[in-house]
Order: structure tokens, then sequence, then C-alpha cells
């Protein structure tokens, strides 16, 4: 099949998210004069002649299934799944991670107050709010540091080929060989200004691996005692939990150690994460979900991310009459033929859009009742049959595209669950049974940890039928650590009370 080029751009702009198509749409009002903003049409003076009647609010009214209680108000992060973090994260479950908001500012630079300062020339107060609000990142808040620590123009040169040479984490994965020979320094000079920048905020930054970032924020917290130094050497041994070797090498009894192995968990073993890039655009929802009062779920596409352009067709009319070239009529001809496939193909897309949206919420409705329990298999091919499209229009349409409802903010890929079997004829979503595992796990008995054996037994008790490997895939996929590491977390002496009924990995 031979595709036209506007079928192409019609193809493109159903999987295009609302920042690139936006950005497209900005394009082309830009090269295209016969296209025109619907704002600045309804901003201006209605003309008779120049009148186009508004694009239609599109939704649709889904009745749901059989409904087992009244929609309740639900914590939406509840129902995200703990997907859980890298090893080093383990330090989190005794420390929260402050946001880089919360940070300490450095101040208003003297170069902030220029031209208001003196009583100012412009008559207009400073605009405060964009200091407050400002976030720095790792680097900037570096390099004002090092500014300030290095007064040499050959060591701020060398600090910052160091700043370079650091990870997200905060750690240096540079070479100071490469360093020296580049900057044509020696490499004791390069490593002894790497040791100063180590003093820099945040404490651990510029460590070149785990022990020694634990080993500067102890040092400065005047806690690198000998036994504490034998504990950061062993770190693979606290990480199997293989509490009696710790207890020989660093020559402590069961309290000591386990006040030391407090006292590590609250340190940030990834310091640069406190300082990462400003935050990208949040993610806005396409589609609106509502609970109606007849209980039905009314859907609605969000009017505020869609671009809405025009064509003028009376501004063309004019350019037609006064050209008398015939290359200036095919411009014009060729523009309002653009113009119209562009404002049809953002109608088109408009609605495909919806349609996938009201099929995905017609077939999950239990799951807005229910909750991630009432998830149900689908699959696009499912979908594309029920609205009449081919699957790969549902698949363009639902990708990098965002549905709000009564319980959170999901991708629309979300919905899409692989079916697992069941001995009653009555399918299950894969990403139920996911959860399903995970709440026998959380309560569990510490004294009685379930296996995968176990577990698969109580799932065929539910009439669900997956293999053991599946199990452990499940559990591998959400982070769970194996019966084993489980029960020696669950019941080990060192772990705080507080946390012994959680089964959280503690690993470093």
């Amino acid at each position: 099949m031979v595709l036209t080029p506007q079928l192409l751009q019609a193809i493109k702009l159903l999987q295009m998210p609302n920042l690139e198509l936006s950005a497209f749409i900005e394009n082309e009002l830009a090269s295209n004069p016969l296209l025109e903003r619907a704002e600045e049409r309804e901003s201006a003076t209605p003309d008779p002649l120049d009148s186009e009647p508004a694009a239609p609010t599109v939704e649709s009214s889904v009745e749901p299934g059989d409904w087992a209680s009244e929609l309740l108000e639900t914590d939406a992060a509840g129902l995200a799944a703990n997907l859980g973090t890298e090893v080093n994260n383990a330090f989190d479950s005794e420390r929260a991670t402050p946001s880089p908001a919360a940070q300490p500012s450095d101040g208003l630079s003297v170069n902030s107050w220029s031209g208001v300062g003196g009583g100012g020339d412009s008559g207009e107060a400073p605009d405060l709010e964009a200091y407050v609000a400002e976030t720095l990142t790792l680097r900037e808040h570096l390099e004002r540091q090092a500014a300030t620590l290095l007064s040499d123009p050959a060591e701020r040169m060398i600090g910052s080929a160091l700043i370079d040479g650091l990870d997200e984490a905060g750690y240096f994965v540079g070479s100071l060989t490469e360093i020296a020979q580049t900057l044509g320094a020696t490499a004791d000079t390069v490593e002894r200004l790497l040791i100063r920048m180590q003093t820099l905020e945040p404490t651990g930054i510029f460590a070149r691996s785990l022990a020694e970032c634990l080993t500067l924020q102890l040092r400065e917290r005047d806690r690198f005692d000998p036994a504490m130094q034998a504990l950061i050497e062993n770190l693979p041994a606290l990480a199997k939990r293989d509490y009696p070797v710790l207890r020989r090498v660093c020559g402590v009894d069961d309290e000591d150690l386990r006040d030391m192995i407090s006292e590590i968990k609250r340190l940030e073993p990834k310091p640069g994460r406190a300082y990462g890039e400003p935050p990208g655009a949040l993610a806005i929802p396409d589609v609106y979900v509502i609970a109606g009062h007849d209980r039905t779920w009314r859907v609605e596409l969000n009017s505020q991310a869609l671009p809405r352009v025009l064509v003028n067709e009376v501004y063309a009319a004019d350019i037609r009459r006064g050209a008398t070239r015939d290359e200036d009529k095919q411009y014009v001809s060729a523009q309002l033929q653009s113009a119209n496939w562009l404002t049809k193909s953002l109608e088109q897309r408009a609605r495909t859009i919806l349609n996938v949206a009201s099929e995905i919420v017609r077939r999950q409705d239990s799951f807005l009742v229910e909750g991630v329990s009432g998830l149900k298999p689908l699959n696009l091919k499912m979908v594309g049959e029920a609205i009449g499209v081919h699957e790969s229009t549902v698949s363009r349409a639902t990708a990098h595209k965002f549905i709000q409802t009564p319980r959170g903010l999901f991708e629309m890929k979300y919905f899409f669950t692989a079916a697992i079997a069941s001995d009653s004829g009555q399918a299950h979503s894969a990403e139920a049974v996911r959860q399903r595992i995970r709440q026998m796990i959380d309560e569990e008995d510490p004294n009685y940890v379930l296996s995968d054996d176990v577990i698969v037994e109580r799932l065929r008790k539910a009439h669900i039928v997956v293999a053991r490997r599946t199990v452990a895939k499940y559990r591998d996929s959400l982070k769970i650590p194996s019966s084993v590491e489980r029960r020696k977390l669950k019941t080990s002496p060192f772990r705080p009370r507080h946390q012994r009924d959680e089964s959280l990995a503690v690993e470093i």
C-alpha cells in the first residue's frame, strides 16, 4: 500500500504526545499563513463573513459493569506498584531523601540586584519569587562552592574537569590520569585537588566508591572509629547479613553492631541525587474519567491539552483574488489544502483517542471501582475490534497518552495486561496477580515466610494457575527478595523493630 504524505502526517499526529504535538502545531502556524489559533479568532471582533462554527466538545459516556460498591476515595499512591530501586537505595528505609526544592539556597548574588540598587531606575521591585523558586543542578551547586574554595585559575580549571567526571549520584567516575595529561598537571596535583573537592557539600561528593562515600560522611560526624572502619571495609559481608563475621572483624557485641548498622543506614549513598537536573514537565492528562451521578463514567478529552487551529478561508480568498501569477495561485491552493488536512487530522486524532479511552474505561470499570485487583486482561486487538480500527492504530493512540481517573493518573498502556489462566474459566490480569503476590508477601508471618511454592499453591486455591518460575519472575519484577533473604531480614535481631514487619530488602 502506498501512503500519501497526508496520511503519513495523520499517523504521526496520532502518535505524538501533547508537548511534541504543540511544537509541531507551532511550526505549522509559523510556516502556513492560512492557519490561525482558535483563541485568536475568538478574541477578535466577530465578522459575519469570517465566522466558523466552534469545534464540538468531544465526550463520551460509558456504562459501567456491576458495581460492587459506591466509588470510594482512594489514595492513588497506594495503587502504584512499588517497583523498587537500585541496591544502594536500601538506606532510604530509615531516611527520607530531601527534594531539590528543599535544599538550602546559596542566597542572591550581587548580579541579581543589578539595575534596582540605589533606589532603582526602573521603579519596579525585583521578582523575589523567581529566586526563591530557583533549583540548582549539582554542577551549579559545586561550581559556586569551588569558586570560593579554589582561588588559583589553574586549580579552578582542574576543579571544573573534576566536576565533569561526576555521575548523577555524585561519584567521581573520571580518570585522574587523563585529566592530568589533558591539562598538563601532575597526577598528584589532581588527586590533591580531588581530596579538597571532597570537602564540598553535600558530604560524600567526589567519592570514588560507596565505601569512600560513607567514610567521608562518618568522618564529618566524628563516627569513623576503628570498629566502624572495619565495618565499612566489609560491606559485602553486611550485604549478605553475615553478622557473625561482622562481630568478629569489628570486635563488638550484638548491640553495638546493631547501632553501627543503623548509623550507616542513615547515611546518603548517593549524595548527588538531591541536586538532580530540574524536574521535567509533569504528565498532562489527555483524557478525564469522571464518575457520573447516574452511575456511569463520563469520558472527556482534555480541551486544554488539545491544540485548536482554524483555517482562515477569507484570507485565502483575498489572496487568490489578488494573485496574478500561476505560481502564487498554486502556492495558495497548496497551503489551503495543507491547512484543511491538518485540521481534519487533529479532529480525527481527538476522536480516535476518545474512542480508545472510552473502550478502555468500559472494559476496566471494575478497576475504577475496586482498584488494581479488578484489573482485567486486555490487549490492543480487543480494543481495536471493538471500535473498528486496526490494533496498530490503538497502539499509536495510547502511546505516551495519559488518562486521569478517580484513582489517579495512569498511562493508557497501564491498562493493557496479559491474561493469566484460571481453572474457573475466568482469566486474570497479570498486573492483578503481581499485586496479589505483593499483598501475600506483605502480610506473611515473619516466622513463616512464604516460599514461591507456597505462593503457587495459594494462588491455585484462588483459581489462578501460574508456574513457580512465573511467581519468581513477578517477585523479581517487584524487587522482592527470595524467601531465604526475607526470613533473614524479618527475623534479624539487627533490624530495627519498627521495620520487622515490612518486606523490604536491605542491601548495600
